[in-house]
């Protein structure tokens, strides 16, 4: 058993077979926002090659894609995945390695002519990066009941569409259960998208938890002006509020410390235009730590500010909830799993949290989850640069295998 390792030329044809659907020009990324055309083309093959080893394969209401292996013995499977939708400037390995690592452990036993006690089962979740449907880990926060399908067919996206009317036209409204079936265990092989493993010269991340995530819209109502004419004093001008807010939020990660992070990722301005005092502005502010008190204490200053600011500038605001996550802690048994298997190696796994946000966190309210993460060259990620070389993509897929095995037989 410890001899069995996966075909990493295999996994690496897969991965650049996936890239070139969506493939951004001149680039190693790819743009797959979820239930575009380029994520049906991208989940065509993928659930092709799902066919082509024999799993069984459910859709479900929301497009969540399942492939089952079955095991020696019956009962609830092992389950892996992760997504396969992108951001709009996205590299290849983001998601897309976690999914295509399950299919090459499924392969791996195939070739090699052994059956798992467990069934095993590889899945890709709708719509993981929120990118087009907010919140993000939409697919998989309907999966374990977080939110109703009806809820979730709802939701608009930043194009005016619904996840509903996209999964209909994309042919991927399945009728697979929701909630869906409830695995034994659970566990994502990913790319750190961070600098940590790597600045330490380690390959394997053993993870233990993802932090907090707040994501909130805030609109801004003013008065659009002349901007030669009007005095600042006579100004209502949502640009400053946003732009204060921007500063402010920076200012308060700062202060609160690691791991407290901040940012304002999307502002749109109308009318846009350069000698015009804006009449609305309309951003985005993302809020995330690993303790929760600390991000509820993030949440209620940057509240607080945003009022005394709106009424300063003679503003008005409207805010939105987009995701609200409360930190997660993964199970002890599958972090050790993922230890020994890079011990087995001879490799260390360092313990880590994740300051992105996981399918697995979701997993996490119904079974036991866990993370194994790799490298990612400089801490790039959602960038079409995003790399991670072939030796730890190889190491990650082999420590994900063993884990896997080592949790059917529990």
């Amino acid at each position: 058993m410890t001899d069995l390792h996966i075909d990493i030329d295999r996994l690496i044809d897969r991965l650049a077979a996936l890239a070139e659907i969506g493939a951004i020009e001149g680039t190693q990324g790819c743009a797959r926002l979820a239930l575009t055309d380029e994520d049906r083309a991208g989940r065509d093959l993928v659930v092709s090659w799902m066919r082509d080893l024999e799993l069984d394969v459910t859709i479900d209401g929301v497009g969540n894609v399942v492939g089952v292996m079955a095991g020696s013995t019956e009962g609830a499977p092992v389950m892996t995945g992760s997504h396969i939708d992108t951001v709009r400037t996205g590299g290849r390995y983001d998601g897309n390695l976690g999914v295509l690592a399950g299919l090459e452990v499924v392969e791996t036993l195939r070739t090699a002519n052994m059956t798992p006690t467990r069934p095993l089962a590889v899945a890709f979740f709708t719509d993981e990066e929120g990118a087009r449907f907010p919140p993000d880990m939409l697919g998989s926060l309907v999966y374990v009941g977080g939110m109703g399908v009806e809820e979730a067919h709802a939701i608009q996206g930043i194009d005016d569409t619904t996840v509903g009317g996209e999964l209909d036209r994309i042919g991927y409204l399945g009728p697979g259960p929701l909630p869906g079936p409830t695995p034994h265990a659970f566990v994502e092989l990913h790319v750190e998208q961070g600098p940590v493993l790597e600045a330490e010269g380690l390959t394997i991340g053993a993870v233990t938890g993802v932090q907090g995530i707040s994501w909130t819209e805030v609109t801004v109502i003013g008065q659009s002006n002349h901007a030669g004419t009007t005095p600042m004093t006579l100004r209502k001008d949502p640009g400053v509020v946003a732009f204060k807010v921007g500063s402010f939020v920076n200012e308060l990660a700062h202060e609160l410390g690691a791991p407290q992070v901040a940012t304002v990722g999307r502002i749109e301005m109308h009318p846009n235009l350069v000698n015009v005092v804006p009449a609305s502005a309309t951003f985005t502010i993302d809020l995330r730590h690993t303790d929760n008190d600390v991000l509820l204490e993030a949440e209620r200053r940057t509240a607080d500010f945003l009022a005394a600011t709106a009424e300063a500038e003679n503003c008005t605001i409207e805010t939105r909830s987009l995701a609200r996550f409360d930190p997660v802690v993964f199970d002890e048994t599958v972090i050790c799993a993922v230890e020994r298997a890079a011990a087995v190696q001879g490799r260390t796994a360092r313990r880590m949290p994740s300051g992105a946000g996981h399918d697995a966190q979701m997993l996490a309210r119904v079974c036991p989850t866990g993370m194994v993460f790799v490298p990612s060259v400089d801490g790039v990620s959602h960038n079409p640069a995003e790399y991670t070389s072939p030796e730890d993509l190889e190491a990650g897929a082999n420590v994900l295998l063993h884990v896997m095995l080592e949790l059917a037989t529990t």
